[in-house]
């Protein structure tokens, strides 16, 4: 009996992009079914290796395009492992992916990219709705006897219901629109396989009058020698493993003999996916042992940090029944990720130092991610820190390690930072003017990871990170830029700047950890630094929005003493004594401090009671 049923929202809009899409390339339809027919069928023949009922009973696998002029359909059937009612289901009705909110904010601003979007996620299978009013799919999936058919017209909802098949598979039919019934036509559909589906690694055969013809060479494409392969055909293998449509930003394809032998054939996008920091996202490189497909999740085969790279790895020493249990502590996989990891920083330092511009929007991508590894993996630390970019105060794009030691100023010894939400919040920093009033450069870090990795790491060669944002800046041995060839010299604190202090560090006692005269400050009159040896400020923020951290650590509140409005109060101090306008000054500057930090005031009704007695009184003046 069959049963209708709603397509999740996500779909529904979906679809309705896809129907209406100007994108002008809709012939990828076919290359995205025909990628999925060929997922499957791999995923039968390596069932078949532990199961041998289960697989083919020929033990070929095949993808078949079967046109049909009276009915107006056009067929794509493969013999692989088929889906259950319950798998039709969930694969064509519902999104259950992660990133969804952020992939449908970027859907529908602009036609022409949302082709693009919808690759990114990976659910080509819809794109079928662009060239038909209606597509049925009938499945059985391999050790089971009932077939289900899923049909739908991309119109908000679809139906499922039972049907007899007694072969093992998927047949795809879709019902084409009037203006697309050129793929019915065998030179179009022998055109699009061969530029689109070539290196498909099982034969793709069109079936005509009761005959066949193999439209595809049937080979994998990466067991051809690297000068036979030619970039398109590169560039549509990875549209084709990554089930992508933009371009990829890297190629690495080569094979590796010594002690193991694996080819490799890599890829690191040109655009960034939604799910890239999702927890629940898998690794997207497929193994393969002697060209039978074995798994795409294997978790072991590159590290967290590499998890952008698409393409395949393909064994020749691996066994082909080898379980995901001995997968996890096999050797082989660990030497196998020891190599690609090595190729692929190989290859990332050659484009960073041929190719900056280009190194840029990659770093923009999964730099992010990159810098993950610079905790994770001690063994190629140096590797990365050399790979590493930073947005700083000294230069527009963005600046290596090695750019930033060159730069140092006479007297520095540490590599400056600041971690903020965004370059624009860290440029705005109080804690940055001594910085620049010396010309110290000082790296702009905007990426949670930052705030692990810097201390696991500590140095870069014989530099040491510090955050301008801890008490220990000390910018004293530091010379600052020279007039006329001389050296100018430190004005000494005005006078009463000590006895001050003191008055706000018995004022403030209870708030913060301390109040020191700094010289890290020329235009703001005080700010907050974390204490030597504490948490950084940043960081604790982030800890304490995801309730991760209790109690913070109090902060030192630290002096500008020749700021103007410190040098008044240190006037009325020495004038006047202590009194209640100076303890609600010392008060005001703490709050003023926390506000510049882009924190929450701990008691907002008492700072408007203050900042309205000072207006009081200096409108009384």
């Amino acid at each position: 009996m069959a049963e209708t049923r709603s397509f999740q929202a996500e779909v529904s809009r979906l679809l309705d992009i896809v129907a209406h899409s100007l994108y002008s390339d809709k012939k990828v339809f076919l290359r995205e079914l025909i990628s999925n027919a060929s997922d499957a069928c791999d995923r039968r023949r390596y069932l078949a290796l532990t199961e041998p009922a289960l697989g083919a009973a020929d033990g070929k696998y095949r993808v078949v395009l079967k046109p049909d002029p009276a009915a107006k359909t056009l067929s794509v059937i493969d013999n692989g492992i088929g889906m259950s009612e319950i798998e039709l289901i969930e694969n064509l009705g519902t999104i259950a992916r992660s990133g969804t909110s952020a992939f449908l904010k970027g859907l529908g601003q602009d036609s022409k990219r949302d082709m693009t979007l919808i690759g990114q996620f990976g659910v080509g299978f819809y794109s079928a709705f662009m060239v038909a009013d209606k597509v049925e799919v009938v499945s059985l999936k391999a050790g089971e006897s009932q077939a289900h058919r899923w049909e739908s017209d991309g119109k908000g909802s679809f139906t499922v219901s039972p049907v007899d098949a007694s072969e093992v598979g998927t047949r795809i039919t879709l019902y084409l629109k009037e203006e697309e019934k050129d793929y019915m036509l065998a030179p179009r559909l022998k055109h699009v396989v061969k530029t689109y589906a070539d290196h498909i690694a099982l034969p793709i055969l069109l079936e005509e009058d009761g005959k066949e013809e193999t439209l595809n060479s049937a080979s994998a494409l990466w067991t051809r020698p690297k000068n036979e392969v030619t970039a398109e055909q590169a560039k549509e293998f990875y549209h084709t493993v990554a089930h992508a449509f933009d371009d990829p930003w890297l190629t690495l394809h080569y094979k590796a003999e010594g002690v193991i032998e694996y080819t490799s054939m890599l890829f690191v996008p040109g655009a960034k996916p939604f799910d890239l920091f999702d927890p629940a996202r898998k690794h997207s490189v497929r193994l393969y042992v002697r060209r039978v497909f074995v798994t795409d999740d294997c978790a072991e085969l590159v590290p967290a940090y590499l998890r952008f790279l698409k393409g395949v790895v393909d064994s020749e020493d691996l066994p082909l029944n080898i379980s995901r249990e001995t997968l996890q502590a096999s050797p082989l996989i660990a030497k196998i990720r020891q190599g690609v990891t090595k190729r692929v920083l190989g290859e990332l330092a050659k484009k960073a130092a041929d190719a900056q511009a280009d190194y840029a929007k990659f770093w923009d991508n999964f730099g992010a991610v990159l810098k993950e590894g610079l905790y994770e993996d001690f063994e190629q630390r140096e590797a990365l820190l050399s790979l590493a970019r930073f947005r700083s105060t000294a230069a527009e794009g963005l600046v290596s390690l090695e750019d930033y030691v060159g730069r140092m100023k006479p007297g520095q010894t540490a590599i400056y930072t600041i971690t903020a939400d965004s370059p624009e919040a860290a440029l705005r920093s109080p804690q940055l003017e001594g910085f620049r009033a010396k010309g110290v450069e000082v790296l702009l870090l905007t990426d949670p990871v930052d705030e692990f990795w810097l201390p696991m790491v500590a140095k870069y060669k014989e530099h040491e990170f510090r955050s301008v944002t801890r008490g220990g800046a000390d910018l004293s041995a530091i010379e600052g830029p020279a007039k006329d060839g001389q050296k100018p010299a430190e004005p000494p604190a005005p006078a009463g700047t000590a006895e001050l202090v003191a008055l706000l560090k018995l004022t403030l006692a209870d708030a913060v950890k301390d109040v020191r005269s700094t010289d890290r400050l020329t235009e703001s009159a005080v700010c907050l630094v974390a204490d030597e040896g504490d948490m950084d400020m940043h960081l604790a923020r982030l800890l304490k929005q995801h309730k991760q951290l209790g109690e913070e650590a109090k902060r030192v509140l630290e002096v500008n003493p020749r700021h103007p409005l410190i040098q008044r109060l240190a006037e009325r101090l020495g004038q006047f004594g202590t009194g209640p306008a100076l303890e609600d000054a010392a008060w005001l500057l703490l709050d003023q401090a926390r506000i510049v930090e882009g924190e929450a005031l701990p008691d907002p009704v008492a700072f408007a009671k203050r900042l309205a007695s000072c207006l009081e009184r200096g409108l009384a003046a």
